[in-house]
């Protein structure tokens, strides 16, 4: 477990340099006595690890920018990739306020040659929801414009990169229009708007946050997760308490049967990772601890295996 005793810690990525497993996670300080506050001081912290367990904190990777800039509120969640020429890129969230008061999400970048140093890049932001296929603040049928949480992978067939993005889309019911977004880029610095890989459907979500795809033990798998608040009145009827969730896939670019996602746990657990350990080969699930018996934990979880039970993806049992 990963814990700081005056911060809370949620959302995370992880890198693996074939050493070391980097930690990237999000932190605020308990001193804001309110949970909920956290989103708007969030600094992106930083960790490293041999073994997914035991984490020693090293300098943080990122803090939100001076205004005016596309990250002036609070830097949020990314993920962390290597350009073939050994450049690592952090691609992460940028939040800023609308004069209404309520938050922008963009999406920029910073790179660093050692993963300890980081250099935000001159060109930011790089994407921002396009009205032509994604929600926006206009519509009035969200909280705040999403568009966050870029997971940055290579093409399949070796043709550059993708980015899939936690958005919305312009129509549908406002508690299914959660999407898959989608860009692309021919060298991770200059990145071109698609059309989501998911569209608005009965059982879906209003938001699939901290998007994933791996290839599990063979089979190709979306990780999200969404609360019970946040997802269609379809799930809410059953009783879902929300958590993380797998959708089957054909391939790491879809198509997504977001509709017959399945829990993979309950609230308890948010924004969960899986990452393959190095040590036994094994997939293994890393959440934040997110519902306790006092409200808000706040804290990492340990490496919990993961397979298949049929079509779903589960926790193995201690």
């Amino acid at each position: 477990m990963f814990a700081l005793p005056e911060s809370w810690v949620w959302d995370f990525w992880f890198a693996d340099d074939g050493e070391r497993y980097h930690l990237f996670f999000l932190y605020a300080s308990k001193a804001l006595r309110d949970p909920d506050a956290r989103h708007y001081r969030a600094s992106i912290g930083h960790a490293v690890s041999t073994d997914l367990t035991n984490w020693t904190r090293v300098e943080d990777a990122l803090v939100r920018a001076d205004t005016p800039a596309f990250d002036d509120l609070a830097t949020w969640t990314g993920s962390v990739v290597r350009h073939p020429d050994g450049t690592w890129f952090l691609f992460y969230t940028g939040s800023t306020c609308a004069p209404n008061g309520q938050n922008v999400q963009r999406i920029g970048y910073a790179t660093s040659q050692d993963l300890i140093t980081w250099d935000r890049a001159p060109d930011n932001p790089v994407l921002a929801a396009d009205p032509l296929w994604y929600e926006t603040l206009l519509s009035g049928a969200w909280h705040d414009e999403a568009f966050r949480d870029p997971w940055v992978f290579a093409d399949p067939a070796g043709d550059g990169w993708h980015m899939l993005i936690t958005a919305r889309a312009a129509s549908g019911e406002p508690f299914e229009r959660g999407v898959v977004g989608h860009a692309v880029s021919a060298d991770l610095r200059h990145w071109e708007p698609r059309p989501a890989l998911t569209v608005p459907v009965p059982r879906g979500f209003g938001q699939l946050e901290v998007l994933q795809v791996e290839v599990v033990d063979g089979r190709p798998v979306l990780l999200f997760s969404c609360l019970a608040e946040h997802a269609s009145a379809d799930r809410r009827v059953t009783g879902t308490t929300g958590g993380v969730w797998a959708a089957p896939a054909d391939g790491l670019l879809g198509p997504f049967d977001v509709a017959a996602a399945e829990a993979v746990t309950d609230d308890r657990f948010y924004s969960g990772r899986l990452i393959r350990r190095r040590s036994d080969d094994q997939w293994v699930l890393v959440a934040f601890h997110n519902r306790g018996e006092q409200g808000f934990v706040g804290t990492i979880s340990g490496p919990m295996p993961v397979a298949w039970d049929g079509k779903r993806l589960s926790v193995l049992e201690s």
